[in-house]
């Protein structure tokens, strides 16, 4: 399988990115590759196009099964498995957010909760800050489970409005102040 410059240059990105995001370079070329291809595609053809041993091949399509970002498919008169990546970039972005969040942002907030939950520990500074901390995180994560109801359209629609929904709190409420509060003395 012969890659053409566009998509030589795309999956070494995506490589060189794949660290960037915690992944391996191998798995995030994989992606890439699957990403530009028109059909589902083979573990060998994987393997030949981006010139990786058969073994990180499969190591990096397990670990795409896994984030839920490839999908099986099956070619009639074919026992090879074949892969493909979700035709609809909404869905692939829905999708890592979930991941990452499960992954990251669900067990530091239940690590906040039970440090705030052991009860004092005679540091008030650190106790503000997680306490601070966790407030944010549970207002992000609330405003993500909003977000995640949301049919696609009227997400985009949402985000294309951006900055004026902004403009709009601004004029109606007052500017939101964000960041660290002020200690009241």
């Amino acid at each position: 399988m012969n890659l053409t410059p566009l998509q030589q240059e795309f999956v070494l990105h995506f490589g060189e990115m794949g660290s960037r995001w915690g992944i391996n370079r191998t798995v995030g070329q994989i992606y890439a590759l699957l990403f530009l291809s028109s059909a589902p595609l083979n573990a060998e053809q994987i393997t030949d196009g981006l010139g990786v041993s058969r073994s990180n091949t499969s190591m990096g399509l397990k670990e795409l099964q896994a984030w839920n970002l490839v999908r099986l498919r099956h070619v009639p008169g074919d026992r090879r498995d074949y892969f493909t990546t979700p035709e609809d970039l909404w869905e692939i972005t829905r999708i890592l957010i979930a991941e990452r969040k499960k992954r990251e942002i669900d067990p530091t907030l239940t690590k906040l909760r039970e440090l705030e939950m052991a009860g004092p520990k005679g540091d008030d500074y650190a106790e503000a800050r997680i306490a601070e901390l966790r407030e944010m995180i549970e207002l992000m994560t609330g405003f993500y489970d909003d977000m995640e109801k949301l049919e696609t359209e009227r997400l985009v629609k949402m985000l294309t409005l951006g900055s004026r929904i902004a403009g709009l709190i601004d004029k109606t409420s007052g500017a939101l102040t964000l960041g660290r509060r002020k200690e009241v003395k």
